[in-house]
């Protein structure tokens, strides 16, 4: 039962981070920043956010940045989700889709390879 209150508050977490950067910060580069998941501890007390830019070369910037900005989006989602208590946020470059990117090149080039043979 309580793993589907915390898939409910990842869901919900995800959803009001997206709306709040998107409509309610004023730095026009965190704008362009997708939250592609987040992670609540099991004692709600912590909450890994995980973000993708389009620019990878931007990824420690936009990490700096959305952490400085963590105790504003809180807030935000505080007054937006019903909770006891909201969590910490940090911010962390999510590298599952650069990596998924990684092995659909590799596996284009292991198919070419078959086809040249």
């Amino acid at each position: 039962m309580a793993a589907i209150k915390i898939e409910r508050l990842n869901h919900a977490m995800q959803e009001e981070i997206s709306k709040i950067l998107m409509l309610e910060i004023k730095n026009e580069d965190i704008k362009f920043v997708t939250i592609t998941g987040c992670d609540i501890s099991n004692d709600l007390s912590y909450c890994k956010v995980y973000f993708t830019v389009l620019d990878q070369s931007q990824k420690e910037k936009m990490t700096e940045l959305l952490n400085k900005a963590a105790g504003f989006i809180r807030g935000e989602v505080s007054q937006r989700i019903e909770m006891r208590h909201t969590p910490e946020l940090k911010f962390i470059y999510d590298e599952s889709i650069a990596y998924g990117e990684h092995m659909d090149k590799i596996m284009d080039q292991l198919q070419k390879e078959e086809n040249g043979l």
